[in-house]
């Protein structure tokens, strides 16, 4: 496998990238509209258009830093704007709002997986749909496991904060002005790592049996896309 320029390794993620953002801050908007919140709409916010979306310090200068100084990216996205007073019942419907961004990514890393499967009957022309798609799955698993962390203001943290009893919810809901320096912090220790490697091998490994592709290939490119 030849190693992979710059340029193309670009041009690989940035398409799966800006999906993933993208359709995962979306999923959050279009269900609190369903359900009874329309500030996203209004803010013009239900849309594919990544510019809405991007965050200059925490899509763009905050991976940068964590690539140079950690070796990994992490960041986020402009938060799509809910109100919860506005949902029809707001407890339980803000849980289901931000399930709405993982979920969305697990249905993107399908789509991808099936991409995948278009591209190896492609054979030669297919190649660029192949490891576009090996990027696709990796970034949206990426992003489901680690925003079903239970950790307000991840998603999983607000799922928990809607299941949870009132004063359990209520002292959870308290960590969220911390939330992301806890984040970074378990990151950098290695423990962030520890405790997801297991769900995101597990994932991996199944969009890689559903792509048609065999583990160790999978790997392969994965590893030529990281550069290593």
């Amino acid at each position: 496998m030849s190693e992979l320029s710059v340029v193309q390794l670009i041009a690989i993620w940035v398409v799966p990238v800006l999906l993933a953002i993208t359709v995962h801050e979306t999923a959050h908007g279009w269900v609190a509209s369903k359900l009874g919140d329309k500030t996203a709409l209004m803010l013009g916010r239900l849309t594919l258009n990544p510019l809405k979306h991007i965050d200059p310090f925490g899509t763009i200068l905050l991976p940068a830093m964590m690539i140079m100084f950690a070796g990994i990216a992490i960041g986020y996205a402009k938060p799509v704007p809910v109100n919860w007073r506005n949902l029809n019942h707001p407890k339980r419907d803000m849980a289901i709002v931000a399930a709405a961004g993982p979920f969305v990514n697990l249905l993107m890393a399908i789509f991808w997986a099936l991409l995948i499967r278009l591209g190896m009957a492609l054979g030669e022309s297919g190649v660029a749909l192949l490891y576009m798609g090996v990027a696709g799955i990796f970034i949206n698993v990426v992003l489901m496991v680690i925003n079903m962390l239970p950790l307000p203001p991840l998603d999983g943290g607000r799922v928990a904060t809607g299941l949870l009893p009132g004063p359990l919810a209520y002292g959870l809901s308290r960590l969220e002005p911390w939330g992301f320096f806890i984040l970074i912090g378990l990151l950098v220790t290695g423990i962030l790592g520890v405790l997801l490697w297991p769900l995101l091998e597990f994932f991996l490994g199944m969009f890689s049996s559903l792509s048609g592709m065999q583990g160790i290939q999978f790997m392969r490119v994965l590893n030529a896309l990281m550069g290593k």
